[in-house]
């Protein structure tokens, strides 16, 4: 019990679930954002839903009210089409709000550690110098 306590409390598993929430929260959004703005986009030029878009592999194909295929094989890559935008989507999101200002920030970070290095280092090498020259003036 106690190793299984500290599993769940270190950092990067509270981390991974507080980004598993942010995530299916995030994923209501732009699927809201594909239903809403971008499926009555499409719509201007076809159907007003993307799912709408399939075509009939063999057929003759047939669907019922309730939307049920009852004959002949449909490939729905409307749906697809849908899908893929969501993810592109939230790929571009994640990337453009989350991962570029955060290498930014560690590249501005390591730059400014180099700087700290560098000064270390010399105070180093001074220190060095005159503990050189205090020995042969001893």
């Amino acid at each position: 019990m106690k190793g299984f306590k500290e599993f769940l409390l270190r950092g990067n598993v509270v981390d991974l679930a507080v980004a598993v929430v942010i995530g299916a929260a995030f994923t209501s959004v732009v699927n809201a954002f594909v239903k809403g703005v971008i499926n009555p986009l499409v719509g201007l030029f076809g159907t007003k839903d993307l799912a709408a878009y399939s075509s009939c592999l063999k057929g003759p194909c047939t669907v019922d009210d309730a939307g049920n295929v009852t004959s002949g094989i449909f490939i729905l890559w409307g749906s697809v089409l849908s899908a893929a935008l969501s993810f592109l989507i939230t790929a571009a999101v994640v990337y453009f709000l989350l991962i570029l200002p955060m290498n930014h920030f560690m590249r501005r970070r390591k730059s400014v550690d180099d700087e700290a290095l560098d000064v270390e280092l010399k105070e180093v090498e001074l220190l060095a110098e005159i503990r050189d020259a205090l020995v042969r003036r001893g």
